[in-house]
């Protein structure tokens, strides 16, 4: 009776943090990786990401889901503070096109929770929750004059503040299984929710004085949120040889459902599917107390029309083959190091290196969305409050990057009218998680 009474405190405190998980999730932004986070668990984060090879808590399930049968019985919950600054600037433009502004959107509670039960010895049943996003901005307007006066319009002609929220909660129960003594096999169905939010780009709206944009007008701006959701799979493999650990995963591309109120801007109407990604990692116990790892990752972009169709495509926006942000595909290597000092306390840091999805011909599009980020620092720490309760924290540097390039407003005005665009951004992040192991 004690003994289920225990469970069932347990499985309440996951079920709760899902659900704060859930409620919070609407207010998130994470753009280091693309838009992908540069890792999933504190202390991932506070090794630059490591952990396809190295899991070390309940949010194994979004690194690598065999993970999750190493860990034993346990529960994470974690907040990390994420402060993006971006900023946007045009220059050399026609008179009244030259401005610049800076998002005021800085400060975001990104949530992350995760269970894990042993049902066998050989055998683990979990679920992992986290948001991602990261494609927020809100750029003040009143910086440009576009026919109807001076500063009346944003950077990009429309009327009122400009920017873009993405938010992104993904839900992956797990279940690992270990074939043998040192492999295991995972695989996580991926439950994926969205909301959307666009405003201030009316200049694209087939707005008069402009040529006609947009294959659906009245469905590119500013129309509120819109929601759409879908599913996908994650499989991973994990092996352990002597001092030596190795793994692999894969997550499919998350098919979802259209956002019908921007189905005039985005591309495929609507369509805003989550990519592929896969990754392979190698964690290496150098000594007994220390261990290095590191990832290879790859993010898909360019499989997703809306995100990585070039911005300059002559199509209508919201076409099949209409334009997007122009994004690349990503490829990140993740470097850490842990060191358990003592018996209570661990040491972590980490470096992640990312290629840059926005290139110069496509500055103008990513105003909204600026992840030119690439290269990140972190620090991390654990702290044994008692045998089996663990307190985590971890901080994370972006140095900032800029991009520029020029304006797709030259092929609307003319050669050299639309000037030249910059966009930057630079990032810090400072988490703190619970682990309760039972």
């Amino acid at each position: 009776m004690i003994k289920n009474a225990r469970e069932e405190r347990r499985a309440g405190v996951a079920r709760a943090g899902i659900a704060a998980l859930c409620l919070a999730a609407a207010g998130t932004a994470d753009a280091t990786d693309g838009y992908f986070s540069h890792g999933y668990g504190m202390r991932s984060k506070g090794m630059g990401g490591v952990g396809v090879a190295l899991p070390l808590d309940a949010m194994a399930g979004a690194n690598n889901p065999a993970g999750m049968a190493w860990i034993g019985n346990r529960v994470d919950v974690g907040i990390d503070w994420f402060q993006p600054r971006r900023n946007a600037s045009r220059f050399g433009a026609a008179p009244g096109l030259n401005g610049s502004a800076r998002s005021d959107s800085n400060d975001f509670a990104v949530p992350e929770v995760g269970y894990n039960r042993m049902l066998r010895d050989d055998l683990a049943l979990g679920i992992t929750a986290y948001g991602a996003g990261g494609m927020n901005t809100d750029y003040p307007g009143g910086q440009l004059n576009c026919g109807a006066g001076p500063n009346t319009a944003n950077l990009m002609c429309g009327s009122g503040r400009l920017g873009v929220n993405l938010m992104q909660l993904t839900i992956a129960p797990t279940l690992a299984w270990k074939p043998a003594a040192e492999h295991s096999i995972g695989v996580s169905p991926l439950f994926a929710f969205q909301r959307l939010r666009l405003m201030g780009v009316q200049a694209f709206d087939n707005a008069p004085g402009f040529p006609p944009f947009t294959s659906s007008p009245g469905n590119v701006t500013n129309n509120g949120y819109d929601s759409s959701r879908g599913i996908g799979a994650r499989v991973g493999y994990l092996g352990r040889f002597d001092r030596v650990s190795v793994g692999a995963v894969y997550s499919s591309r998350i098919h979802m459902s259209e956002f019908s109120k921007y189905r005039g801007l985005l591309a495929e109407q609507g369509d805003f599917d989550i990519p592929a990604r896969y990754a392979i990692g190698v964690a290496f116990d150098a000594t007994p107390s220390v261990t290095v790892a590191m990832d290879l990752e790859r993010i898909h972009y360019q499989n997703i029309a809306s995100v990585g169709n070039p911005s300059a495509s002559p199509a209508p926006l919201g076409a099949s083959n209409g334009p997007g942000f122009g994004w690349k595909d990503v490829d990140a290597v993740h470097l850490g190091a842990q060191w358990k000092y003592s018996r209570t306390l661990t040491l972590r840091a980490g470096y992640n290196h990312a290629t840059n999805p926005v290139t110069a011909n496509d500055v103008t599009f990513n105003i909204l969305a600026p992840a030119v980020v690439q290269d990140h620092v972190t620090l991390g720490l654990s702290y044994a409050l008692s045998d089996d309760t663990e307190i985590t924290g971890a901080y994370m540097h972006a140095f900032g990057n800029t991009v520029s390039g020029p304006s797709l407003f030259n092929a609307i005005l003319g050669p050299g009218a639309g000037g030249t665009e910059s966009i930057s951004m630079h990032q810090n992040s400072l988490g703190i998680a619970i682990s309760k192991r039972f």
